[in-house]
């Protein structure tokens, strides 16, 4: 466990009136600063009530305390949980008193970073905290909590080390020539950069999903003037988000609300209506379509059912597929016309926002979809964000390296080769913040028998 010369303090809790508070404490002075308040160390782990009271001894409220003992806590040091009653002012006391004893206010995701730099999780564990307060949906739940408890890390884990058995075979002709390894070695190492160049991709395959995960999938409602994208926006939300007139071209702006549907969230945009012959304002408002249009992951194209089916800008219709479109056939209590063939082959939907019929079916069809997002290896090996991704990408870049200087019939660029290996292995440590190159001996000593 690494050592850290000050112990922090903060709430744990979100400020404001609750039924409780929680205040915490973490670092090498918890147990003495707890014997000081109650009186007692009580044992690790054990629920205890007591008085709290500050170091004027005046009472402050009733708490009940718990007492973890390092490296047996979240951060791996000696820590204390203080639950309160949830007025605010009570948990700012305590808070306050903490600091008069000594302790120091935690720095934004300090106690997380405690718990890394002392071994308790790896770096994709520790971001997995932050997306598991932050997940909105059933799926990014399943992936926070995949990730939480190392899925992503165990991955990594078994990459690096089939990368370090590659690396030691390399590694072992630079510094143990005179061992003549045999030339086959040279097919074994491209059959292992083989295996290994597909999992990287894998991954990196997963990163759009991850992205979902995080940010929802941006569902962009498109259409004509007035077939009714407003009212289904309004009945997805469940309120009146958007102005809805007989007026075409209300909408001069996109909107943009949150929904879930099923195991899924949603990013809904309200979008300006397509009108061919649109005024300046109106305009505007269209470009600002197109480009939502081009961040969009899923097309909800609003069709007036009462009329012709209207043609897609070439701009829209090269970004929609049968794989991100649903048609949506508005005004259905109006008119019972069939949906038109041109929009195959796009999933259709008929449905009246006005009365709701429909949405049901309009639902079912938008998890469809969104299943279809998923990654084929699942929640549980997703890499989640952006700097996963890059990590990944440049892993992948220094792997497809290495494995062309491998192919070479020349030894010439052995050296070359490890160095790219290396670069590898830096980038997939990078992932979960955790890389010995001690292994790199370890591992060339057990695969070889130099000096015998």
């Amino acid at each position: 466990m690494l050592g850290h010369p000050d112990t922090i303090a903060a709430l744990a809790t979100p400020v404001g009136t609750a039924a409780m508070a929680v205040v915490r404490a973490s670092g090498p002075t918890v147990p003495a600063i707890t014997r000081s308040i109650f009186e007692t160390l009580p044992t690790a782990r054990m629920v205890t009530r007591a008085d709290y009271r500050d170091v004027k001894a005046a009472l402050v409220d009733d708490v009940v305390f718990t007492y973890f003992s390092a490296p047996n806590s979240y951060t791996g040091e000696d820590t204390v949980e203080i639950s309160c009653h949830g007025n605010p002012y009570i948990a700012q006391r305590i808070l306050e008193d903490l600091l008069d004893r000594g302790c120091r206010m935690a720095e934004a995701g300090e106690f997380t970073k405690r718990a890394f730099l002392n071994g308790r999780m790896d770096l994709s564990q520790a971001e997995a905290v932050m997306d598991l307060l932050h997940a909105r949906s059933e799926r990014a739940l399943a992936a926070a909590n995949a990730q939480l408890r190392g899925a992503l890390g165990r991955h990594m884990q078994v990459l690096t080390s089939k990368l370090v058995e590659v690396l030691a075979q390399i590694e072992a002709q630079i510094d143990f020539p005179e061992e003549n390894l045999p030339p086959e070695d040279r097919l074994s190492v491209l059959r292992q950069l083989d295996e290994l160049l597909p999992l990287t991709r894998q991954l990196i395959a997963t990163t759009h999903y991850g992205a979902v995960l995080r940010e929802g999938i941006r569902t962009v409602i498109v259409g004509a003037p007035n077939a009714g994208k407003s009212s289904l926006l309004n009945r997805l939300v469940g309120h009146e988000r958007a102005l809805v007139s007989a007026e075409p071209g209300t909408t001069r702006d996109y909107l943009e609300e949150a929904i879930v549907v099923g195991a899924h969230f949603l990013r809904l945009i309200d979008t300006a209506g397509l009108n061919p012959r649109a005024a300046s304002v109106e305009e505007r408002g269209i470009r600002k379509t197109f480009e939502q249009a081009a961040r969009a992951d899923l097309f909800l194209w609003v069709i007036d059912a009462t009329r012709s089916l209207p043609a897609l800008p070439s701009a829209l219709a090269g970004l929609m597929t049968p794989a991100n479109t649903i048609a949506v056939f508005n005004k259905t209590d109006i008119s019972e016309a069939a949906p038109d063939a041109v929009t195959q082959p796009f999933p259709s939907v008929r449905v009246s926002a006005l009365r709701g019929d429909g949405f049901v079916c309009l639902q079912s069809e938008i998890r469809r979809i969104a299943e279809s997002f998923r990654s084929d290896v699942g929640d549980e090996l997703i890499a989640i964000n952006a700097r996963h991704a890059h990590s990944l990408n440049q892993a992948l870049h220094c792997l497809q390296a290495a494995r062309e200087k491998t192919a070479e019939v020349s030894l010439t660029h052995i050296e070359l080769t490890s160095s790219d290996l290396r670069c590898a292995l830096d980038n997939f440590g990078d992932i979960s913040g955790r890389i010995d190159n001690e292994r790199i001996l370890d591992q060339l000593f057990s695969s070889f028998c130099i000096g015998k």
